[in-house]
C-alpha cells in the first residue's frame, strides 16, 4: 500500500493521541529515542535517499533500517548498499526484504513494482520550504513508529532555528549573495528551499528566475557585485576562494575583496532533513561577522550541533 502524505497524516494525529494516553515513549534527552519499534511497525526499512536516511535516523528509526542507497551517508555507519534512488531496481530492493521503502520519487515505476510485491512505500519528494521538511519528518515518524521522537526533533529545529535568527544582526539593507551550485555557474532565487534559508538570514539573492535554479553568466554576476558567495561545488567540482579570485575580473567583486568567499557543505545546503539547522548556523556566523557597513570579515567561530 502505497503511504501517501494524507494517510500519515491521518495516522500521526492517532498516534499522537496515542501517545497523550501514555502509549508513546517516555525518554528525556538531547537527542531522538531508539526505543524499539512496536510489532506493528516496520521492521525492515529501506531508504533511498540521504534525506529520508537522516530523517529515518533523527527520529530514532535506525535500528529498524536494514539498507539505505548509495548516496546515503550520515550518520556514520548507516548500512550503505549500492541501490541507487536514481534508477531504482526493484528486484535488488527486494533482496533486502524490506516491508517498508522511502524515497523521494516514483521513479521507473518504483511504487507499482513495490505494491505488487506487498512492500509498503513512502514518496517525500524534495521539500519547497522548512515547513515541507517539518511536515516530512512526522510523516516518517508516524509511518515508523516513532511520532513522539518525530514531534520532539521538530520542536528542536523550530527552537534552534528561531535562536539562529534571532542572533543575526538586524541591517537597513539586505546582504545580497551568490550561491554557486556548480562551476558553470547555476544559481538559486529567493524562491527557493534554500533562498528561504537565506532570506531568514537577512540575504537576498542577486539571481532571478522563474524556476528557481537558473544559470547566470559571469557578466551578470560582475554587473549585481554580490556582498557574499557562497560555494556549494567545493566538493564536487573542486572550487575554492582563490579560484574564484583567479576567475576574469572577479577580483574586483566585493564579495572577493573583503574575503567573503565561503564554500558550504554541499550535502548540508542540498539535503532537506534535520541538519538544515547545522547549515543555518554556519551561514548565520558568516553573516554575523560581515560588518554592518561593509568591509573585511571578522573571525569567527561556528558551533556544530549536538
Amino acid at each position: 500500500m502505497h503511504l501517501t502524505p494524507r494517510r500519515l497524516v491521518t495516522a500521526g494525529i492517532a498516534a499522537l493521541v496515542l501517545l497523550a494516553a501514555g502509549c508513546g515513549n517516555d525518554e528525556s534527552g538531547d537527542g531522538p529515542s531508539t526505543a524499539t519499534a512496536a510489532a506493528g511497525d516496520p521492521q525492515a526499512i529501506v531508504s533511498l535517499s540521504p534525506t529520508s536516511t537522516e530523517m529515518l535516523y533523527a527520529v530514532g528509526a535506525g535500528d529498524q533500517v536494514v539498507a539505505v542507497d548509495d548516496r546515503s551517508d550520515y550518520p556514520e555507519g548507516v548500512p550503505v548498499t549500492d541501490l541507487s534512488g536514481y534508477t531504482p531496481n526493484v528486484e535488488a530492493i527486494l533482496g533486502y526484504e524490506p516491508d517498508l521503502v522511502v524515497a523521494n520519487a516514483d521513479t521507473g515505476d518504483l511504487v507499482a513494482g513495490l505494491e505488487n510485491a506487498g512492500v509498503e512505500v513512502l514518496i517525500l519528494p524534495a521539500a519547497s520550504t522548512l515547513d515541507d521538511t517539518y511536515a516530512q519528518i512526522e510523516q516518517i515518524g508516524a509511518a515508523t513508529g516513532h511520532v513522539g521522537d518525530a514531534a520532539e526533533v521538530v520542536a528542536r529545529m523550530k527552537t534552534d532555528i528561531d535562536a539562529i535568527v534571532a542572533g543575526v544582526p538586524a541591517r537597513a539593507t539586505p546582504l545580497r549573495y551568490y550561491h554557486e551550485l556548480d562551476d558553470t555557474l547555476y544559481s538559486v532565487t529567493d524562491d527557493t528551499y534554500i533562498g528561504e534559508i537565506y532570506g531568514m538570514l537577512g540575504l537576498t539573492s542577486i539571481a532571478t528566475g522563474g524556476d528557481g535554479y537558473p544559470q547566470l553568466s559571469a557578466e551578470f554576476i560582475l554587473e549585481q557585485d554580490p556582498d557574499l558567495i557562497f560555494l556549494a561545488d567545493g566538493q564536487c567540482c573542486g572550487v575554492t576562494p582563490d579560484a574564484v579570485a583567479k576567475r576574469a575580473g572577479w577580483s574586483d567583486l566585493t564579495a572577493v575583496r573583503d574575503g567573503n568567499v565561503h564554500v558550504v557543505d554541499e550535502d548540508l545546503a542540498s539535503r532537506w532533513g534535520p541538519r538544515v539547522v547545522d547549515f543555518m548556523r554556519e551561514v548565520a556566523g558568516i553573516v554575523s561577522a560581515v560588518p554592518a557597513d561593509g568591509g573585511a570579515v571578522t573571525a569567527v567561530t561556528v558551533q556544530p550541533t549536538g
